[in-house]
């Protein structure tokens, strides 16, 4: 068996022949197909509006600038995620408090949202954001009852969530924006879907979309009058805010369209992994797996188990170098944010959940293209360990 990652990006024929398609027309850039792409985005996902942009890390500025967080506002984050939201709120000068997550999921809960408001007596919240890390979309409904109760703005981080559901009074598409303000994805190679590199913002807000939209090219605005009038002034534009180059090229764009068409069916493929996961630990005690409830359609971007009988960091990295000797590259979603150096300043004691998960979680191959039979060698691999100690 050769070196299998815990995950990989599936291309298609079709995928090159549009991307090939997109090289042809007279603009690779600012063309049709970012376009087409968003259109497809809001049809499908039955949101308002929606914005394609450089990468998932872009999408979360676009959001958080759309919201309007600045300087001194309170934002809480799950304290198990990827660095680009910390990163991002640093940069805008945002006060940032993290909440602790459940030690199976890795996600933030109510409860813990709820507990890091107390411990940290936090006033006056601007924003807080969930991340349905592996793809799960959990606690939506709760969630949005406490962005009404305390009166504040909900940001869905749902880099992992492309093309998961929920259920409430009829099933809703993660980045509908249903019980929330605002949602961010990324097409990362890892993700779902790819555009090599690149993101999604949704939002059923018009404030946050043109606000988002100005800032994903430069502040530049256009008076469409101006450019039809006789004078055709198409040269002529504005800018009156601060913004960046955040806009994804139509080469990129191209293949992520082409990819949104088959995304039911590459969920469809990481589901039934998934669940040949679950059969294959049913029988084993000491790990424990995501349960997705009948409410929720996961994307299954990550298949994150918990071994019990991993009791310390050095146990886990005998494991990982077991698993690199048998050509399993498991990894690690996410060290726990406050453990890194730019961070140091955070106590750990009231992150008990995402010290826990931190302990004895991995993320497995879920893929595409995984080989099934690797699923049982994998997962026997596994428990073959545990059982000789």
């Amino acid at each position: 068996m050769k070196n299998i990652s815990y995950t990989k990006h599936k291309i298609f024929k079709s995928d090159i022949k549009n991307v090939i398609k997109s090289l042809q027309n007279d603009y690779i850039t600012q063309g049709k197909y970012v376009d087409k792409l968003e259109k497809k985005i809001t049809s499908s996902l039955k949101v308002k509006y929606a914005l394609s942009c450089s990468s998932g890390t872009a999408a979360i500025h676009m959001a958080l600038v759309g919201l309007g967080v600045s300087r001194n506002d309170n934002v809480i984050v799950p304290a198990v995620n990827f660095i680009a939201i910390t990163n991002v709120l640093k940069i805008l000068g945002a006060n940032i408090f993290y909440a602790d997550v459940d030690s199976l999921t890795g996600q933030m809960t109510p409860i813990s949202l709820k507990n890091c408001i107390k411990i940290n007596k936090i006033k006056n919240i601007k924003a807080f954001c969930t991340m349905y890390l592996g793809g799960n979309p959990e606690n939506i409904i709760n969630f949005y009852k406490l962005k009404k109760k305390y009166k504040c703005y909900l940001i869905e981080d749902a880099c992992h969530a492309l093309g998961s559901k929920y259920f409430f009074k009829n099933w809703n598409s993660i980045g509908s924006c249903k019980h929330s303000d605002v949602c961010t994805f990324s097409l990362h190679p890892a993700k779902t879907i790819t555009s090599g590199e690149g993101g999604i913002v949704t939002t059923n807000n018009f404030k946050i979309y043109q606000t988002a939209k100005l800032f994903r090219s430069h502040g530049i605005e256009r008076d469409n009058k101006k450019i039809y009038q006789k004078i055709n002034r198409y040269w002529d534009y504005d800018i009156k805010s601060v913004g960046l180059n955040y806009r994804l090229s139509d080469i990129n764009a191209s293949l992520a369209l082409s990819q949104f068409s088959k995304i039911n069916k590459i969920i469809r493929m990481r589901n039934y992994i998934a669940n040949m996961y679950i059969k294959s630990f049913s029988d084993c005690g000491f790990v424990e797996v995501q349960k997705i409830s009948k409410t929720n359609l996961s994307a299954w971007h990550l298949f994150v188990i918990k071994i019990k009988n991993i009791n310390n960091l050095k146990q886990k990295e005998l494991f990982f170098k077991y698993l690199i000797k048998k050509n399993i590259l498991a990894q690690q979603h996410y060290i726990p944010i406050f453990k890194y150096s730019v961070s140091k300043r955070i106590s750990e004691k009231d992150f008990n959940g995402a010290q826990n998960y931190h302990k004895n979680s991995f993320s497995l191959p879920i893929f595409y293209d995984l080989p099934l039979k690797y699923v049982n060698i994998i997962s026997h691999i596994i428990k073959n360990y545990f059982n000789e100690k």
